[in-house]
């Protein structure tokens, strides 16, 4: 080992490696493809995208550029287009070629299928016809967002696409604002400003952090609270593929009229000691004093 700490020996050489001509069951495969940069496929992607019969994808102009990267021949293989405005008329095609014993591979237009795409459906509707549904596990532009986040892991939520009109957003945040979790949402470029002028609306010192062009060459990853970045974003909103998360929620002061209200719905149901017990460890309270004040209202609702 030399000082600098770094190995003596031969130089990284270049490897060669194949890809299977072998195919897989009959199945449905959700095939995870990237997100930005093409390298990012998977062997086992790409040994299912070279036998399968079939060919789905969200946008197959996509799937067949990707394929011409790596090198994958269609070889005259059926391509079906299957996304969310033909799924109900695209599936049929899809449920034939299982019920004739084919593999079929499905893609979307990046990252990981079902994920914000209409692929659930089509898993839903195979999967209860009794055929084989299989993962292929790769990139997911939601969790290479949280990883490079530096924003809580351990509990996270996916609430997808805002809805467009106000009422509808307004409505959208207020479903998950609340919840104790890290909060990750898609958003178009454009539209970033808009979303944390709805954020901050309700809790301007959000922890936030928008990631811009996830693996490619201009990657960027903003951090700070939603009022800064609501400041640090142009009026005509940014460019590229975004994803935007949210940290836990700030922590609220617990009020006595918390404790009562949560301790109503209790009482009538279950003895004051334990209906006190559950009160005191969801607020993080002492338990003798929320059993002080369960007496006390036990005491009010006797008369």
């Amino acid at each position: 080992m030399s000082e600098s700490g770094h190995g003596t020996g031969a130089a990284p050489r270049a490897i060669s490696l194949s890809i299977s001509d072998k195919p897989p069951e009959a199945g449905l495969y959700l095939v995870a493809t990237p997100i930005g940069s093409a390298r990012d496929i998977t062997l086992r992607a790409l040994d299912v995208l070279n036998t399968a019969d079939v060919l789905a994808a969200e946008d197959t102009r996509n799937l067949r550029h990707l394929l011409d990267i790596h090198g994958v021949a269609v070889r005259g293989r059926r391509m079906i287009s299957y996304h969310d405005h033909n799924a109900d008329r695209a599936r049929p095609a899809i449920m034939q070629a299982l019920e004739a014993g084919q593999v079929v591979a499905y893609s979307s237009d990046a990252g990981t299928p079902l994920v914000a795409d209409p692929g659930y459906r089509l898993a839903r509707d195979v999967a209860e016809a009794g055929f084989i549904v299989r993962a292929l596990p790769g990139p997911s532009a939601a969790l290479a967002a949280l990883s490079v986040s530096g924003l809580p892991s351990d509990r996270f939520l996916f609430v997808g696409f805002p809805p467009s009109t106000a009422a509808a957003r307004k409505k959208w945040v207020e479903s998950w604002i609340s919840v104790e979790a890290t909060v990750i949402a898609f958003e178009s470029p454009r539209r970033v400003k808009q979303l944390l002028e709805n954020i901050c609306e309700v809790e301007p010192n959000r922890d936030t952090v928008i990631c811009r062009e996830l693996t490619k060459k201009f990657e960027e990853v903003m951090r700070g609270m939603a009022a800064e970045l609501l400041e640090r974003i142009p009026e005509e909103g940014l460019r590229g593929e975004v994803v935007v998360l949210f940290g836990h929620p700030e922590e609220k002061p617990v009020e006595e009229t918390d404790l009562r209200s949560a301790l109503a719905g209790l009482l009538g149901n279950m003895p004051v000691k334990e209906a006190a017990g559950q009160v005191a460890a969801r607020f993080g309270q002492p338990r003798r004093e929320v059993y002080a004040l369960a007496l006390e209202m036990k005491r009010e609702a006797d008369g």
